[in-house]
């Protein structure tokens, strides 16, 4: 056996199972770094781990309970464990921030509770578990977690693929009464220029070609250039992109109030930004928007579109919404249907509102029926569904540049990216990596298929 797999087989392993968000793909991944620096291999199954975290989303109805019923598996999967095979388990993201000791009460089995803002002490906390303890660590850390976590391991980045999240902007400070974020990941914080930049550099020298910038309010994000400058996320981008080596840019998710004239510039001047932009409305009733504390109109969304489309004509749209939120009513509804078929989106989020503990949106008066809620995200998902087939069959007979990411299911094939984000399916030799020019031939309800062009 070699150095490299006696190692392997010795280590402890570690299996991390990621709910939710973009961003807590990111928190995972750097998760994993940490531990990869404590000795940790991080396994697909967790069955053989020594170690399993449950990352956490609380953006949704059911969340604590899609926790606690896993929980419940593992506790019955300890239970059954050969002693001599001990495992902890730990609970981190955001139902870990909002539920704290919480955990440990109804589910004993919990070692250790971590919240978003201090995963970079998993390994000191793991420590004290090692020794015992029970571990709740859900206080908004007064260090930057990002300056303690260790450099990317290059081999992991290079197992992920070509394309990379990177974080750059935290929290939220627009208070929408029907969101939990400002409560489970604070105030918005901005990372500095220079720690973003060097990040960027290690995911792209792993091979990385295609970066996504991540943020719950994203265009948000500010920083402080060399020269004592204000930057904002398009001076950010138009950095980035003289990253050599790097082919790609996106960002998620945005704030209509934050697109600012330099962003939305940089749609037009940065041909490395892709032409696809998730911009969540919410509603189209300013009435409900209003009770929403979105601080825009329905107008306003609308002439945001259009001077995005002026500055670049091929760029596609993706949006959140919901519906029945409180008080919501039939002209309401009706108004968000009118703002959907205005836009034309290639594809969109829509869920029924449900109420999340601590937010205004719980306490409010005039809740819509469960029915009427069925009845309106049916209607409103048939709509961007049609809107979504719509706008892959425009794309038969088009040429399109396309990011090569993965083996397909035949053999000859491979699978990429358009510079929609939609996944194309092509029989190619091209390398995982290339970017190839395809000429679109099909469309599915979820993909594209081509030829890529020699």
């Amino acid at each position: 056996m070699s150095e490299a797999k006696e190692k392997n087989s010795n280590a402890r392993k570690v299996y991390i199972k990621t709910y939710g968000c973009q961003m807590n793909v990111y928190d995972s991944e750097r998760m994993g770094d940490s531990l990869d620096a404590e000795g940790y291999v991080a396994t697909q199954s967790p069955d053989d781990a020594d170690l399993i975290l449950l990352n956490t989303c609380h953006i949704r109805e059911k969340a604590a309970e899609k926790l606690y019923s896993d929980l419940g598996r593992l506790r019955v999967m300890r239970e059954e464990r050969d002693p001599s095979k001990p495992l902890t388990i730990g609970v981190t993201g955001c139902v870990a921030q909002a539920e704290g000791e919480e955990i440990l009460r109804r589910a004993p089995t919990v070692d250790l509770v971590v919240g978003p803002q201090t995963y970079h002490r998993l390994p000191e906390l793991l420590r004290k578990v090692h020794e015992g303890k029970k571990i709740v660590e859900t206080e908004y850390a007064v260090e930057d977690k990002f300056a303690h976590l260790p450099h990317h391991n290059r081999q992991a980045v290079k197992k992920r693929g070509v394309t990379a999240f990177l974080t750059v902007q935290e929290g939220c400070d627009k208070f929408c009464t029907f969101c939990v974020v400002p409560y489970t990941r604070g105030s918005e914080v901005s990372r500095p220029i220079g720690q973003i930049i060097n990040e960027a550099r290690e995911l792209v020298d792993a091979g990385v070609k295609e970066i996504t910038l991540l943020g719950q309010n994203v265009n948000g994000w500010h920083g402080i250039s060399q020269d004592g400058s204000q930057w904002r996320l398009g001076n950010l981008l138009y950095e980035l992109a003289k990253i050599d080596g790097l082919k790609r840019l996106r960002y998620t998710t945005s704030h209509p109030r934050d697109m600012d004239d330099s962003l939305i510039a940089a749609h037009g001047n940065l041909e490395m930004l892709m032409p696809y932009l998730h911009l969540p409305v919410q509603s189209g009733s300013d009435r409900i928007l209003k009770a929403m504390n979105r601080q825009h109109k329905a107008a306003d969304y609308l002439k945001l579109i259009d001077r995005i489309r002026q500055a670049r004509p091929d760029i596609a749209f993706s949006g959140d919404f919901i519906v029945g939120f409180p008080g919501e009513t039939d002209e309401d509804f009706e108004a968000t249907m009118k703002l959907v078929e205005e836009v034309g989106y290639s594809s969109a989020y829509s869920f029924k509102y449900s109420p999340r503990p601590g937010t205004p949106g719980a306490t409010m008066k005039n809740h819509v029926d469960e029915s009427v809620k069925d009845e309106r995200l049916q209607r409103l998902q048939t709509l961007i569904l049609d809107q979504q087939h719509r706008f892959l069959k425009s794309k038969i007979g088009e040429r399109v540049e396309v990011l090569v990411e993965k083996a397909g299911r035949h053999d000859g094939q491979m699978v990429g990216r358009s510079p929609w984000l939609l996944p194309v399916v092509v029989s190619t030799n091209a390398k995982i990596g290339e970017i190839i020019p395809v000429d679109i031939t099909e469309a599915l309800p979820n993909s594209l298929f081509g030829n890529a062009i020699n």
